[in-house]
């Protein structure tokens, strides 16, 4: 592993011409094709083996980006502000940009917590974080346990669901909306959480996700300024009321980065380690007739699938160095989370353990997830899949463990579907 005393990145020199491996030049892997989509860590292995800890990369549309491997590298990155900010205004690339480029909604510079920096961003920053610690831990894993009860209960009797549509996304998204102080359920609700997936992960068949992005934005406004005239005891309520005196636009961009970070990140966790429960006989029933640790599951999937696998991004500030590679200033820097996660110079002999959780899957530095944000989607992913596993103990998957896909996404790892059966219960 790098000394950590060793420079990893270092001002360039002036006027040195960009070298062969520089997004711009031939080599660059596009970010696509169903080789990334359904086996990611085969291709990270092989862009490690090829171009190192930084790989230049093509983002839709052939626009150049570095995809930032290395555990290390990962964490030098976000670590160092100063060289490799936020603020999406800086990138080199904006002139190559369509108004309809599907990845808008990740770049496209916004008001919100996600592109402030320095002071500004501290101040939003502890916004939400004191917004989230007003959520009561054991309250919240109550209002999971009524939601689980109440989604499993509606299969239950037919002995057999399709997890991620009957379960794995329904029971987040309406524990999320509810801190946030809108109906558990409807159609309004349905829709905006719709409306997001599709606007930060966007599927074939969906619609154009910078249009659903817009409707997130509405929605949320609409949701701002009913809480401004009548408070509550919710996440948006406190962000509005927050001597720090966010204006009602901030507090709905920052909302749709706190209700994105929480919706489907954590679904696809609860389905990724339902999976692995399923799948792996490291976890099967064991002697005694219980299961090996719920939490050592989810921990495990953290390291091994963790649900967000690419971050965008990051841009320099200046030339750079970095892992052996130049980054010119305005360079765009994916986040290769997943990749760095089983970085085998961490994890040596192929060996990745999930005994730690020094994993970088909520990120790392002042832009990490904000406390208290992974200890509440625990509390919600570890309430789900133990629900489940009491209330339908004989669960198991109803196809072969082959026949699961994933979705097609560079940036997130969850199944498109997850169909189980076990005995059925009366009710």
């Amino acid at each position: 592993m790098t000394d950590p005393a060793e420079p990893l990145a270092h001002p360039a020199p002036a006027g040195e011409e960009p070298p062969p491996g520089c997004p711009a030049h031939a080599g660059a892997v596009p970010l696509t094709g169903l080789e990334y989509q359904q086996t990611p860590s085969e291709l990270y292995r092989a862009l490690r083996r090829e171009h190192g800890p930084v790989a230049p990369v093509l983002l839709d549309g052939g626009i150049p980006a570095w995809l930032v491997l290395g555990y290390t590298e990962v964490t030098y990155v976000t670590s160092h502000d100063e060289l490799f900010a936020r603020d999406s205004r800086r990138w080199n690339q904006w002139a190559n940009i369509p108004q309809d480029w599907p990845l808008l909604p990740f770049v496209g510079y916004q008001p919100s917590v996600l592109f402030t920096e320095g002071e500004e961003h501290r101040r939003r920053a502890g916004v939400i974080t004191e917004a989230l610690e007003g959520i009561d831990q054991f309250e919240l894993s109550h209002e999971c346990l009524l939601i689980a009860d109440d989604l499993i209960a509606r299969f239950a009797g037919s002995g057999q669901a399709e997890l991620m549509a009957d379960y794995v996304h329904a029971l987040p998204m309406r524990t999320v909306v509810q801190m946030c102080g809108m109906p558990a359920t409807g159609e309004d609700t349905r829709r905006l959480v719709d409306d997001l997936r599709i606007s930060l992960d966007a599927g074939e068949g969906d619609d154009d996700p910078v249009a659903a992005y817009a409707r997130v934005g509405e929605r949320l406004r609409q949701l701002v300024k009913e809480k401004r005239a009548v408070p509550g005891h919710d996440v948006t309520s406190r962000m509005l009321t927050h001597p720090a005196g966010l204006t009602d636009e901030e507090v709905v961009q920052d909302l749709i980065s706190v209700i994105a970070a929480a919706q489907q990140p954590t679904a696809n966790w609860i389905c990724n380690t339902l999976r692995l429960l399923l799948t792996d006989e490291r976890f099967a029933v064991n002697v005694s007739g219980g299961r090996l640790s719920v939490g050592e599951a989810l921990n495990e999937v953290l390291w091994l699938d963790t649900p967000t696998q690419n971050f965008i991004g990051r841009w320099a500030v200046r030339d750079v160095q970095l892992g052996g590679r130049q980054i010119r200033a305005g360079d765009c820097l994916v986040l290769g989370l997943a990749a760095a996660n089983t970085d085998p110079q961490i994890w040596p002999e192929g060996h990745v353990g999930a005994e730690n959780a020094a994993h970088l899957s909520f990120s790392n530095g002042e832009h990490r997830c904000p406390y208290p944000a992974p200890l509440l989607a625990d509390v919600m992913a570890r309430t789900a899949v133990e629900t489940l596993l009491e209330r339908l103990p004989d669960l198991v998957l109803a196809v072969e463990p082959e026949e699961l896909v994933w979705r097609p996404s560079i940036w997130m790892r969850g199944l498109l579907d997850l169909p189980v059966r076990f005995t059925p219960v009366v009710q």
